[in-house]
């Protein structure tokens, strides 16, 4: 049972809950009336201590979409969070209003310590260049919607590895299914970090191979997973300039790859994909967008174990 659980990393779930939840978002997708009314009289707040689109508003429609309603702040200076108000606090007074938390913040930890003092489920929308939990249970759906299983896969990451929490949230996930290999495409100074090296890859002797030019492996993916070269990551802008124009799929690049690969990107999208595969049917990043509501809605049923 997940009903009163947070989730604050990937791991936090098992393979056999994820799939509940898997199972869930797919009786939604086919018959979302049949959920309309499900979370009437329930209140989600959404805390959001720095910028985003897809995510707030997939939580908010979700919410919507399942007949709840929606309370909350899209950036810290719109609450007493300007006046020193702690996280610890601030996750206390919500739980006197709304039925369950969902919070987004630049400091790697704060969800996690908000889970510590809350009374109701928090889950972590992202925290610095940690963890993103429910954008890998949006990638996890999609994959598993169109290829049709989570294992057995060569998965190609793409982009800004070092800083990109979906992908390093994406990784530790998929470490637990079988046969699944990895190839990292990056330069030198976005490289993934040690410890998902160390701790996820090696440590669970998943199959891994790095690579600085898309076009030298594309042939071999099942997936792409492009990221964005993240500007607020970055303290020298002149490091930014210089890379992030590195890495763009483009459709001579999409030419090597196969027939049935899938391109997946957790956007916002700045230059890496080119406009003109947007119309390529292996282009799956807005499709993934909305797998995430689903997903979302999903989560939620479950965390407030409405049936």
């Amino acid at each position: 049972m997940l009903k009163g659980r947070h989730l604050i990393d990937p791991m936090d779930f098992s393979v056999e809950e994820l799939d509940g939840i898997f199972e869930l978002a797919g009786d939604i997708i086919a018959d979302p009336v049949k959920y309309s009314d499900s979370m009437k009289g329930k209140l989600l707040a959404t805390l959001f201590y720095e910028p985003s689109t897809r995510t707030r508003f997939s939580f908010e429609a979700a919410m919507l979409r399942l007949g709840g309603q929606v309370i909350g702040f899209s950036e810290p200076g719109s609450s007493s969070v300007s006046k020193g108000e702690s996280v610890a606090d601030t996750i206390k007074t919500v739980g006197c209003y709304a039925d369950i938390a969902v919070m987004r913040h630049p400091k790697e930890g704060a969800p996690k310590v908000a889970s510590l003092f809350s009374d109701i489920p928090v889950i972590n929308a992202g925290d610095g260049g940690h963890q993103h939990p429910t954008q890998t249970l949006t990638d996890l759906l999609t994959i598993k919607t169109v290829k049709g299983k989570l294992e057995n896969l060569t998965i190609g990451f793409c982009g800004d590895l070092k800083f990109g929490r979906t992908v390093h949230s994406l990784i530790k996930a998929l470490s637990r299914y079988e046969n699944i290999r990895v190839i990292l495409i990056s330069p030198e100074e976005l490289k993934v970090p040690e410890y998902i090296r160390n701790e996820i890859l090696i440590k669970n002797k998943i199959e891994f191979a790095e690579a600085e030019r898309i076009e030298d492996v594309i042939g071999e993916l099942d997936i792409l997973y492009m990221t964005r070269v993240q500007k607020e990551r970055f303290f020298n802008e002149d490091d930014y300039l210089r890379l992030k124009d590195r890495f763009i799929l483009d459709s001579e690049k999409m030419e090597l790859a196969s027939e049935s690969m899938m391109v997946l990107h957790p956007l916002p999208r700045v230059n890496e994909i080119a406009y003109e595969i947007d119309s390529d049917p292996r282009a799956m990043y807005f499709q993934q967008a909305k797998y995430g509501m689903y997903a979302r809605m999903a989560l939620m049923l479950k965390l407030l174990g409405v049936r």
